[in-house]
């Protein structure tokens, strides 16, 4: 009787384990470690090496890692877009993309990110959408053919992104062909958005028992312990995102060139000719690393060409209204290259900053060339014709003041001439000055 309860015992306890299994099919992971780190501004590669960095300091850490990507961006590069999707689709630890602070977006590139993510969360105030293909500027690509070949593509991706992390891949979709945007709650609603949160404590919280999709298999969060750990993107980071905006690329680029003609306009000086070549380095360095196209490029030098031929030919200034014309054209379609569908910044920013630094560069270019034509007024040649006094008698050198300096001199016709006599330049001789003495005019009766 004792063996059969012993044996009823074990029976039991087996298929009390077995069942246990069953309803709980993936283990829980204790995860010490939450990484929050920002992805604000364009989608770029300064965006993109930053979460490379991340990533792998995330992958090398010896204790469980959750990884919490603050996403607040207008937009940005295609490329940038499909390498940091590829990253957190890939990662061997749970990525949380959340939407945050109150009035950020994920548009355009942001969205593929936001549906990329293990987990999508939103803090609520913020958007999620408008990621319909655009040139710079956000006008529609030109072309039908290739907006069309252009929006299939991404919609197919977004498509892909949605049904990869178990997400309504039609809304999903809409997002791309029809610029369709959702704020917190419609997102959630809508099933492109996994949960609100809003701030990380019940973002956490939120997360807790949650079952991830990881490429090694699935797990379940468990958060009950943990320490949070901000990784801000690098100052070199920053400032080269800072750069490598397209509007800033642009008008560093036009700064440079502006400071680059100031130079040759008016020599003797180094310090605009050197800014203006770091300018135009930052500039170049900005459009490396930004689709762009060498129309923009050539519009932009010709534009400053024209201008400066207006001032050179004495014109009445169509010719400088022709050059910031071709200015503004340049900037418009500087940016209009493959790979920049997703790429938005603000058109307005760049056409006013342009044309404050026109209107700066044509006023004080005119001031440079209306200098350049006044008679000299320093040095021998300024000296020349001007009238001077005698000081010391010159008999045959002594010294005569001239514009308040002192100068040895000698007459012109070897007679001496005493101190207080009124003499003109008639030529110079090294540091010696010829002089004559003026004539007195006669007084009429």
């Amino acid at each position: 009787m004792k063996f059969r309860r012993c044996f009823f015992s074990k029976i039991l306890a087996w298929g009390g384990a077995a069942l246990f299994a069953m309803l709980v099919p993936f283990a829980a992971e204790a995860l010490t470690r939450v990484m929050v780190t920002p992805l604000r501004g364009s989608v770029g590669l300064p965006m993109e090496r930053h979460l490379q960095e991340v990533m792998e300091e995330a992958a090398s850490s010896k204790d469980p890692v959750l990884l919490v990507l603050e996403l607040d961006t207008p937009g940005g590069l295609v490329s940038a877009m499909r390498s940091i999707t590829k990253s957190i689709l890939g990662a061997p630890f749970p990525v949380v993309v959340w939407v945050s602070p109150q009035g950020a977006q994920a548009a355009s590139a942001g969205a593929f990110i936001l549906e990329s993510a293990a987990v999508a969360a939103m803090a609520p105030g913020t958007n999620v959408g408008a990621a319909h293909p655009v040139t710079a500027g956000g006008k529609d690509v030109p072309s039908e053919t290739m907006n069309e070949k252009v929006t299939n593509d991404l919609a197919a991706y977004m498509r892909s992104l949605a049904q990869e992390r178990g997400r309504n891949p039609v809304t999903a979709e809409r997002m791309v062909r029809y610029s369709h945007s959702l704020s917190a709650s419609e997102a959630l609603e809508e099933g492109v958005a996994d949960l609100l949160a809003e701030n990380l404590e019940s973002l956490i919280t939120a997360l807790e028992g949650r079952q991830i999709s990881l490429p090694g298999g699935d797990i379940v969060l468990s958060l009950r312990e943990y320490r949070v750990e901000q990784r801000p993107m690098s100052l070199r980071l920053q400032l080269l995102e800072l750069i490598t905006r397209p509007d800033v690329a642009y008008l560093l680029l036009l700064a440079g060139l502006y400071a680059v003609v100031f130079e040759i306009l008016s020599p003797g000086g180094f310090v605009l000719g050197v800014s203006g070549g770091v300018l135009l380095l930052l500039g170049a360095l900005g459009l490396r690393m930004l689709p762009f196209n060498w129309g923009g490029v050539v519009l932009l030098v010709a534009g400053v060409a024209v201008m400066i031929l207006d001032l050179l030919v004495g014109g009445v200034g169509i010719l400088s209204v022709l050059g910031g014309v071709a200015l503004v054209v340049g900037g418009l379609v500087l940016f209009r290259a493959p790979g920049g569908e997703l790429l938005d910044f603000s058109l307005s920013f760049m056409i006013g900053g342009a044309a404050v630094l026109t209107g700066f560069f044509l006023l004080a270019a005119w001031g440079v060339w209306r200098s350049l034509k006044k008679p000299v007024r320093s040095g021998f040649e300024g000296l020349k014709g001007e009238k001077g006094k005698v000081i010391k008698a010159l008999d045959p050198e002594g010294m005569v003041l001239y514009h308040g300096e002192y100068w040895k001199a000698v007459s012109s016709s070897g007679k001496p001439l005493a101190p207080g006599t009124s003499v003109r330049l008639i030529r110079a001789e090294g540091l010696l000055l010829v002089v004559t003495p003026e004539e007195k005019k006669q007084e009429k009766n």
